[in-house]
């Protein structure tokens, strides 16, 4: 029994250490934009809120998963998720070929696309074929980015902060915003009322993705879990709040 207690003492030190390591292991790291209204953005009580937020709380809860919110630029989400810094990533990603090289994605879960916004008393561009001579601003490393640079244009101005580019076109310092179609409206509809518009239709349909990195075993039941919000219909109501209608 004397030999007994000793080892049964350390037994009771290990597991006292083990479980709140076991435990801590179960919170997921959601790393999202910092900045990407409508989709995930600082809310006036100071907790991120937007599309992409509530999508993912509503997975969570189906899955009973707990987790805590990153919010990093959006340049730094992707290395993340390679280096296994966070877990998944929200920020309207783009699901493409180089992309899906390096880190995973969910079953698409927004149709999305580019457009362009330029300021309301512009008169003189009609869409993407008169931007021959004009500046373009939109936000670094992103599919916008680079369909920007691909086409005829005098110039491309890149931020980390797609608001930047908004303000340069507001303030006549950019002739255009190439960027995501859905926060493009949002911000025209909402604090660039009255002094920004769209022109032209949307180019350039895409779908967004969660993104894991790659091999991640939450990936499928993130999928899963996804597909039981679009079928029981908490998907469209969510979506309604944000936009009105279903993407």
């Amino acid at each position: 029994m004397r030999r007994l207690l000793p080892a049964l003492s350390l037994l009771l030190v290990l597991l006292t250490v083990a479980i709140p390591a076991a435990a801590g292991a179960k919170t997921i790291v959601v790393g999202c934009d910092a900045n990407l209204k409508p989709f995930e953005f600082k809310g006036e009580n100071g907790k991120y809120v937007g599309f992409d937020i509530e999508v993912w709380e509503a997975i969570a809860a189906e899955l009973k998963l707990d987790y805590t919110l990153k919010p990093m630029s959006f340049e730094e989400l992707i290395p993340a998720l390679e280096k296994g810094a966070i877990d998944v990533a929200l920020a309207g990603l783009t699901i493409n070929a180089d992309r899906e090289k390096v880190i995973d994605f969910s079953y698409p879960y927004f149709d999305s696309g580019l457009s362009v916004m330029v300021h309301s008393d512009r008169d003189d561009i009609y869409g993407i074929g008169a931007l021959t001579d004009k500046i373009i601003a939109t936000k670094k490393d992103t599919t916008s980015a680079e369909f920007a640079q691909n086409i005829q244009q005098k110039k491309v101005i890149l931020f980390p902060d797609i608001e930047q580019a908004y303000q340069e076109v507001a303030a006549g310092r950019a002739d255009a915003v190439i960027y995501d179609s859905p926060a493009l409206l949002y911000y025209i509809n909402t604090e660039g009322r009255g002094k920004l518009k769209s022109v032209g239709g949307r180019y350039e349909k895409q779908a967004y993705g969660i993104a894991f990195p790659q091999g991640s075993p939450l990936r499928e039941r993130v999928n899963i879990a996804l597909l039981k919000l679009i079928e029981n219909g908490r998907y469209d109501i969510i979506s309604r709040k944000w936009f009105g209608t279903m993407p």
